[in-house]
C-alpha cells in the first residue's frame, strides 16, 4: 500500500501521473492523473481510479466501457510525484479499441511471451477447428510433453552443430511448446519465474 501522505502533491497542483502497465506482458497501457481520493480509492476497491483533468472529477477506468484494469500493483518513483501501476486489464485499454493508447502491438520484448500465452489459453478454451494447439491439447499432457522433448534434443543438436539462426528457431519452437505444455497442466511462465525468483533470494542471501 502507498501511504498518500508520502507523495509530492504540491509539484504537480495535487495530482500526480499514473503509468498504467499490464502486469504479464510488462506493457505500458496509458497515462492518467490520481489526486489523493483517487489513489486511496484504486487501493481500497482494487479497481484502478483516476482525476480527470477535462471534467475536474474523478473517474473509475471502465464504468462506461467496461474496459476496466484490475489492480496488482503500485509503485512510487524515487522523486515521490509519479506513479507506476501494475493491473491485469479486461478487455482493451484504449477507447479507441487498441490494447494500449500507444497502438495495438503486444507486449515488447519478453512481455510477447505473456501475449502468446493468451493466445494458447483462448485456443484451449475454444478448440477452434484445424488449430494446432487445439490438436496439442487434445492429447495432453502427453502429446505436448513429446513435443518439448523432441524440440530440446533439436535445440541441443543446433546448439552444437548449426548456425546462430537455426538455434534460434529451434529454441522458439521449444518455448513454444513448453507454453502448451505448461498451459495444458494450468501453469504459466510466471509460475515458472516464481520458482526462480525464489530460487535467486534464497542464493543471494547465503
Amino acid at each position: 500500500m502507498i501511504d498518500t501522505n508520502s507523495l509530492d502533491w504540491a509539484k504537480g497542483d495535487g495530482l500526480v501521473p499514473a503509468i498504467i502497465q499490464d502486469a504479464a506482458t510488462r506493457q505500458v497501457l496509458m497515462l492518467g492523473y490520481m489526486n489523493a481520493e483517487a489513489l486511496q480509492l484504486t487501493q481500497e476497491t482494487g479497481k484502478v481510479h483516476f482525476f480527470s483533468r477535462s471534467r475536474q472529477s474523478l473517474w473509475k477506468k471502465g464504468e462506461t466501457s467496461g474496459l476496466s484494469f484490475k489492480l496488482v500493483n503500485i509503485a512510487l518513483d524515487c522523486d515521490q510525484d509519479t506513479l507506476l501501476v501494475e493491473v491485469k486489464p479486461k478487455g482493451a485499454a484504449c477507447h479507441t479499441g487498441t490494447v494500449s493508447c500507444f497502438g495495438d502491438d503486444p507486449g515488447p520484448g519478453l512481455g510477447f511471451l505473456a501475449h502468446l500465452r493468451a493466445i494458447i489459453k483462448k485456443r484451449k478454451k475454444d478448440k477452434p477447428k484445424g488449430s494446432y494447439v487445439g490438436s496439442l491439447m487434445a492429447r495432453a499432457p502427453k502429446r505436448p510433453a513429446q513435443k518439448v522433448g523432441e524440440e530440446g534434443v533439436e535445440v541441443a543438436l543446433a546448439a552444437v552443430s548449426e548456425s546462430r539462426t537455426a538455434v534460434a528457431e529451434e529454441s522458439a519452437d521449444l518455448i513454444f511448446h513448453l507454453l502448451v505444455l505448461l498451459e495444458s497442466r494450468d501453469l504459466s511462465l510466471e509460475d515458472v519465474v516464481a520458482v526462480l525468483r525464489k530460487r535467486h533470494a534464497v542464493r543471494a542471501a547465503q
